[in-house]
């Protein structure tokens, strides 16, 4: 006999995975109001696993609670952006340094050093490879993270990269479609070598710098992007940043 709980769980997590891959894909518009009977019709969900959802979703950060009930899509400025990148930098960098200091035995980082082994193994030369590539990435992360040996700061960053933009391979797929793709890769490549070899030798301190200085990535890779629509409309969540234009002046 099926257990009730688990297909219960299951049917909101599966939800929430869905209403996060429409807001991220650009299905519905910042400020758009979310109404749950539209959303049990469209999904063909019952009304508490799409309530669940949303509730998670505004705890995400990509909904907020309406005035008048319910929640709304939620726009992000560029300074919100920037910010999440910032605070990301600071915590992968406060869990490198941790990582460092807690360290016991070298065989710890094996994990992280095979991840890094098939991620210079990987071409990117097509789809495939290329969602492998990304899956690595964010696998090196989440490793580095369980290095620092710290629940805080895993629930911490959970939340953070829980956001568009924020999370470690939120630009990677877009950094393809750069102009000096490679170069960028390479220096990413580079800089996880760099912290790996960081907290082999204890080094707390310049663990944490290379972490915050490699979030920085992010930042350069938006930067550009934002200046090419094309390139922009690969970014998830891209839909939700309101860019500030300027006025042209009179003269």
């Amino acid at each position: 006999m099926p257990n009730r709980n688990m297909e219960f769980v299951s049917q909101t997590g599966r939800t929430l995975l869905t209403l996060r891959e429409l807001l991220l894909k650009g299905e519905f518009r910042p400020g758009e109001r979310l109404s749950e009977l539209a959303l049990v019709a469209r999904l063909n969900v019952s009304r508490t696993p799409i309530r669940l959802a949303l509730d998670r979703l505004a705890h995400e950060g990509l909904l907020e609670p309406s005035p008048s009930g319910g929640f709304v899509v939620h726009e992000f400025t560029l300074s919100d952006i920037w910010d999440s990148i910032e605070m990301r930098g600071v915590m992968e960098g406060t869990a490198a340094r941790l990582a460092a200091e807690r360290l016991i035995d070298a065989s710890e980082l094996n994990g992280i050093r095979e991840l890094q082994r098939q991620m210079d193994a990987t071409t990117n030369n097509s789809f495939e490879a290329f969602a492998h590539y990304m899956n690595l990435n964010e696998m090196f992360h989440e490793q580095l993270v369980t290095l620092a040996k710290s629940p805080m700061v895993e629930r911490t960053l959970a939340h953070l990269t829980s956001l568009p933009f924020a999370g470690p391979s939120a630009m990677v797929f877009a950094r393809s479609k750069l102009p000096g793709a490679s170069e960028l890769s390479t220096i990413g490549r580079e800089q996880h070598h760099a912290i790996i070899e960081a907290i082999s030798n204890r080094q707390g301190t310049r663990a944490e710098a290379l972490s915050r200085e490699h979030a920085q990535l992010s930042k350069r890779n938006l930067e550009t992007a934002l200046s090419d629509a094309t390139i922009l409309n690969c970014v998830p969540g891209s839909s939700l940043i309101r860019v500030e234009t300027m006025e042209p002046t009179l003269s």
